[in-house]
């Protein structure tokens, strides 16, 4: 009996910011690789997760969302997610219904229509909303675009995603398994943990600080006893941001440490030493040297 076709691909997530992208990713993937915040610009780099099965592989790209640029920084956020249009077999926008239809969804759905890619749209937090409501919010967007597909989920509650999976599969060709089975990101170990801690930063600060901190990964190594020692460093743009993050007698970065741990030792599998940092590059989003070093390369 002769092996059934294993097809693979590589598939973006597009949308404006804060509407679930990396929450779709993670649900899909089954563990955290990329960082959830409700802070608009969470994600800053395009995050790759493997999702493979015994006939196929997919490769998604979770882009950072396209935005009005404020900085060099965003100006290289918006091209990466836009380039990587053209980079694939088929995009998933993801739109929020909770919110409606918005100028932001406009601009991308603009976009979209200089790229031959199908574009599947998919409906999020559906759980927010009544059901009722769900045919129009499609016909809004059904009248600006012609989508492959629309597909309605919760990805924080996993409704509805495996008929989304169903459908990305009958988009990708035949071809081979890059990634072995267990792997689930190719991104190094160290950005997932820096993103990690970065994240727990977003959830404990506001105003302008979350968005004036990178995080890099100075050291990295494993004892004999398997504990796993990793140095960080929190970058932010201003004294003041530093003294924040900081906080009173170090309080909030004994925290940020804690929780960060917490994931990265589920991540690694193993015990971890975390010791973070903190130093200040003024306006480091504005530097184009600066940027390249925390990983910001437009290559």
């Amino acid at each position: 009996m002769a092996k059934a076709s294993f097809k693979s691909g590589f598939v973006a997530i597009v949308g404006r910011p804060n509407v679930g992208k990396s929450t779709l990713m993670n649900q899909v993937i089954g563990q955290k690789i990329a960082i959830m915040s409700d802070k608009p610009q969470t994600t800053r780099n395009k995050i790759h997760g493997v999702y493979t099965t015994t006939d196929s592989q997919v490769v998604f790209l979770d882009t950072p969302g396209i935005h009005k640029r404020q900085s060099k920084l965003g100006d290289f956020m918006n091209q990466t997610a836009l380039n990587t249009l053209k980079e694939v077999e088929a995009v998933l926008f993801l739109v929020d219904v909770a919110e409606g239809l918005g100028g932001g969804d406009r601009f991308i759905i603009e976009q979209l229509k200089q790229v031959k890619t199908p574009v599947i749209l998919v409906l999020n937090k559906i759980d927010q909303i009544d059901p009722p409501a769900l045919l129009p919010i499609i016909e809004s967007y059904r009248k600006l675009h012609e989508f492959a597909e629309i597909v309605p989920v919760s990805a924080i509650n996993g409704n509805n995603v495996n008929t989304l999976l169903d459908q990305v599969k009958k988009y990708l060709p035949e071809g081979p398994q890059y990634y072995p089975d267990d792997q689930i990101t190719d991104h190094p170990e160290q950005f997932v943990c820096a993103e990690l801690i970065r994240e727990k930063i977003l959830h404990m600060t506001r105003e302008e600080v979350p968005h004036s901190i990178a995080v890099t990964i100075e050291a990295m190594s494993v004892q004999e006893n398997g504990l796993v020692n990793i140095s960080a460093v929190i970058f932010v743009e201003r004294d003041s941001q530093k003294g924040i993050i900081i906080g009173k007698q170090g309080a909030l970065l004994k925290q940020v440490g804690k929780l960060a741990r917490y994931d990265i030792e589920r991540l690694l599998g193993s015990k971890i030493f975390l010791e973070l940092w903190v130093k200040v590059k003024k306006d480091w989003r504005n530097q184009d040297r600066v940027l390249r070093d925390l990983g910001f390369n437009r290559d």
